[in-house]
């Protein structure tokens, strides 16, 4: 029987790039274990567990979430990537409101500046959230080991060059490697953590902390959340697309029939890690500097994970930002003109414009997107808001309703379907059955 692992292992390209990402993740996580130099690391652990129940730790345990357990560890990486995705959406968002910036963008070498202009800005973000961390360690009791000077000067230094050490890692994966690096990083840091939260509960059970029933009826909740999330991922919409008889050269092309697959849900996993990187930095910043500055505890407490304010601002940057990528990634105005300038009309909608000067096209292609996109972002916000529901009907602690929510979930979804995918085209390249290919299960099922 074909055996898709064999069959990638086979192909001596595609073995290679998943070699070299195995590699480059392996890389990534031994610099979430390095601590930064000048800190004790255990007077930092002995901190963390005597302060278990306080609502620090909570902000604590979502800032792990998204750097894979390193923020706790004061390494090198305990930034993550979370200072480049939030530079990526305030240069996307610089984009609406410059015309001359989004130009710059459409230009092949005007993307290499604007690449710049990402790590830049991510450098900035991480001097800042670098500084607000050493004034976080200087609420630590004796977990300095050098000046505070000294720390200070280090912290900078080395969280700023580990976070962009990891930037170029991930970089480094996209190009060389499969699937998407910053991606993957973030992917690879929940799969980390994952034995630590099974392990939490095995502790729970067996100290008579947590129902048995309770944990069989959390295991069947999320193996239903998966299969929502891969119908979702997979769900589609097709527009048929008919193209005319055409003359290219000296050839003459015959009408075709094709479609437009409109996803349900077009932008993935990304609004939910741009709005929980919107949301952790000031959230960062205000638990950090609470301490000195009363009005930033006050900020700090309303902006509580488990809080309503918190959770209301989630649930609509999850909503706006599926609607804001949607529109950048799948332009209505661009798809209708490629449809026209080849040739292709859209059962159903006739050609010209409106007596407002509106393409049908155009107007027909964006009501359509709408439509799906709406109930999609909400699928996915109601998915997110999974983790601090399990946390607070059922009193698991956030460590593990984190990482077995629905904000996790997602993420391990969405990246896996969008690896096994480009695995997939590789094989088909070199002619091989791909992983989703039906005739594999026939194959199978006549052995």
């Amino acid at each position: 029987m074909s055996n898709a692992l064999t069959d990638m292992f086979r192909i001596k390209e595609l073995r290679r790039k998943i070699i070299i990402t195995l590699l480059l993740l392996a890389a990534s996580r031994i610099g979430t274990v390095i601590p930064i130099p000048g800190i004790n690391p255990t007077v930092l652990r002995a901190y963390f567990l005597s302060q278990s129940s306080s609502t620090t730790i909570g902000i604590t345990e979502y800032l792990n979430f998204f750097s894979g357990g390193a923020f706790s560890n004061f390494s090198l990486f305990m930034l993550g990537v979370m200072p480049y995705i939030s530079m990526q959406i305030i240069l996307q968002l610089l984009m609406l409101i410059i015309p001359s910036l989004k130009k710059l963008s459409q230009d092949p070498s005007g993307r290499k500046k604007i690449q710049r202009y990402n790590r830049y800005g991510t450098i900035i973000i991480c001097l800042i959230e670098s500084y607000v961390v050493t004034i976080y360690a200087r609420s630590i009791p004796n977990v300095l080991t050098i000046s505070l000077t000294e720390f200070t000067f280090i912290a900078l230094l080395s969280v700023t060059t580990g976070t962009m050490l990891l930037i170029w890692l991930g970089e480094k994966i996209t190009q060389f490697g499969v699937g998407n690096g910053i991606s993957l990083l973030i992917f690879a840091g929940i799969v980390a953590r994952i034995p630590t939260g099974l392990n939490t509960l095995i502790r729970g059970v067996a100290a008579g902390t947590y129902n048995p029933v309770l944990i069989v009826v959390l295991f069947l909740m999320f193996i239903v959340v998966i299969t929502l999330v891969v119908f979702e991922e997979e769900g589609q919409r097709k527009i048929p697309v008919d193209y005319a008889k055409r003359v290219v050269g000296r050839k003459m092309y015959g009408a075709q029939s094709t479609y437009i697959p409109f996803k349900i849900n077009p932008s993935g996993v990304i609004p939910v890690i741009f709005a929980s990187a919107i949301l952790s930095f000031p959230l960062q910043i205000a638990s950090s500097l609470g301490a000195r500055v009363p009005w930033l505890q006050k900020v700090a407490d309303a902006l509580n994970p488990q809080g309503a304010l918190y959770l209301s601002i989630y649930t609509l940057l999850i909503i706006s930002f599926a609607f804001f990528y949607t529109q950048v990634s799948l332009n209505p105005q661009e798809m209708a003109k490629n449809i026209r300038e080849n040739g292709g009309t859209v059962r159903g909608v006739r050609p010209g414009k409106d007596s407002l000067g509106r393409d049908f096209l155009e107007v027909y292609l964006s009501k359509v997107l709408n439509r799906i996109v709406l109930p999609g972002a909400l699928f996915l916000a109601f998915i997110a808001l999974i983790p601090t529901l399990v946390q607070i009907i059922f009193g698991f602690p956030q460590s593990v309703a984190m990482l077995f929510g629905g904000t996790s979930m997602m993420i391990l979804v969405g990246v896996d379907l969008e690896m096994m995918r480009q695995i997939e085209a590789e094989m088909k390249t070199h002619h091989f059955d791909g992983i989703f290919d039906p005739k594999r299960k026939k194959k199978a099922k006549n052995l």
